[in-house]
């Protein structure tokens, strides 16, 4: 997993270092030099434009200037004061004006859109706690940035503003940090393998979704779970009595349109998991099963759609008294009926906030997707592409989720493992016309992949 820490936490990070600042700033010189020189393809005769900051962001650059000038790079450095309005001839421009200090309003030269453009932690003028960035901010072919990830670095419109990113090891200590990039290799490690002697019912989900007329949602959360290594997978769907188009491999067990919490708590105790919302509909009625079930629930619960909507309506303190682990996965609007309104432009804070509040795990979902834990620690993946941007993929999630905690893999992780594997099955997938449908049937080749890498 790769670090994560704000602009506040890697200061305080800086300032710990037993190091002067004149070493870091010389490993950190170095760095931006030997990604230029990659970028460049070589050094001699090369013109490079740094432009400089007046901060250690700045020395980064200068020191990087330094060195390439003993490569024989002709190299020219202009400070902030002194910046000019365009660089029209140059092979590469380093930013190194602001870093992670943001500064509104910042507009930087404009570069020829011929000349790549190296960034020194962060494109100046973007935000690197969240992801904010104005017109002014130029948009880097690559960013190099110092000891961990910044959340700028993930969250849009940053992101895409900062091209490729390396991070560069210069000494300092990260081992305090609370959020972490997961990779193919961390997911590998979560995947369970199926004891010898196991049985159906040692990963057994019951899935409480879909509404008359609303089927489809439930049939693609019983598939993700189907194929993430749930042995048994029960569907019911309230007032739903004929469900032809089930999947076949699943057990179909009716509920009545009313009273359905007491009947499936009575009949749970098997179940190593519980998945509820997708589809059910809304209204008072189910507000008040949903209220009902999740509250008294013995078992790990996954908790998607409607069924958030109705939590928001009975109140987070029905999630928070659960005794067994609880797993929300709101988009930004049920999120938004959660906390009571806007979550606020810093998502980390914002998903830290509403799993310590319920005290459960929490996936925010979007591009990265983060998870929290109610003591604060994050793990985001950045797995998924705009290819998952279409109705239903998040009702595969659900099931995904479900499938793994069933599996045995603790709550924090399924979560992360989820998305993640979520993401990378969307990756393989058409990139015209991807349905969520799709993704179940992706699932199995992802994970042998992950598995064969491990």
């Amino acid at each position: 997993m790769i670090p994560i820490v704000t602009p506040a936490e890697m200061a305080a990070i800086d300032a710990a270092a037993p190091e002067p600042v004149e070493v870091l700033i010389g490993r950190a010189g170095a760095a931006v030099a030997r990604e230029a020189l990659r970028m460049l393809g070589g050094g001699y005769g090369r013109r490079v434009v740094v432009l400089a900051g007046p901060g250690n962001n700045g020395a980064d650059g200068r020191e990087a200037a330094r060195r390439l000038a003993r490569r024989g790079v002709r190299v020219r450095v202009h400070e902030l004061g002194d910046l000019p309005a365009s660089v029209d001839h140059a092979d590469l421009v380093v930013d190194a004006v602001l870093g992670t200090g943001a500064r509104p309003g910042f507009v930087a030269p404009r570069v020829a859109p011929d000349i790549p453009v190296l960034a020194v932690d962060l494109p100046s003028g973007a935000d690197g706690l969240t992801g904010a960035a104005g017109e002014g901010v130029l948009a880097a072919d690559r960013t190099v940035t110092f000891a961990a990830l910044k959340p700028g670095l993930l969250l849009h419109p940053a992101a895409a503003l900062a091209g490729e990113v390396q991070v560069a090891d210069i000494g300092l200590d990260t081992s305090g940090a609370r959020a972490w990039l997961l990779t193919d290799a961390d997911l590998a490690d979560l995947m369970p393998d199926r004891a010898p002697d196991a049985h159906k019912w040692r990963a057994a989900v019951w899935v409480v979704a879909g509404s008359p007329g609303m089927t489809g949602a439930a049939h693609l959360t019983v598939r993700g779970a189907q194929r993430v290594g749930a042995g048994y997978v029960r569907l019911s769907s309230p007032g739903v009595t004929d469900d032809p188009m089930r999947p076949t491999e699943s057990v179909g067990v009716s509920l009545p349109p009313e009273g359905w919490a007491a009947r499936v708590l009575g009949d749970l105790d098997r179940f190593r998991v519980l998945a509820v919302g997708p589809g059910l509909g809304l209204g008072e009625t189910v507000t008040s099963e949903v209220a009902g079930l999740v509250g008294a629930a013995p078992c790990p619960v996954v908790v998607d759609g409607d069924g958030l909507t109705a939590l928001a309506e009975a109140g987070l303190e029905v999630v928070a008294r659960r005794q067994a682990p609880t797993v929300l996965t709101p988009h930004d609007g049920e999120m938004a009926r959660l906390v009571g309104g806007p979550p606020g432009a810093d998502r980390f804070a914002a998903v830290r906030a509403l799993a310590a509040a319920a005290s459960a795990v929490v996936l925010s979902k979007g591009s990265p997707t983060l998870v929290a834990n109610p003591d604060g620690q994050v793990l985001v993946t950045a797995a998924g592409d705009a290819r998952l941007a279409t109705a239903g993929t998040g009702d595969v999630l659900t099931g995904i989720i479900a499938g793994l905690l069933a599996s045995g893999v603790e709550p924090f992780s399924a979560a992360a493992a989820g998305a993640h594997l979520h993401g990378l099955a969307g990756a393989v997938g058409s990139r015209h016309g991807l349905v969520a449908g799709d993704l179940p049937d992706a699932l199995p080749s992802v994970i042998d992949q992950l598995s064969s890498e491990d």
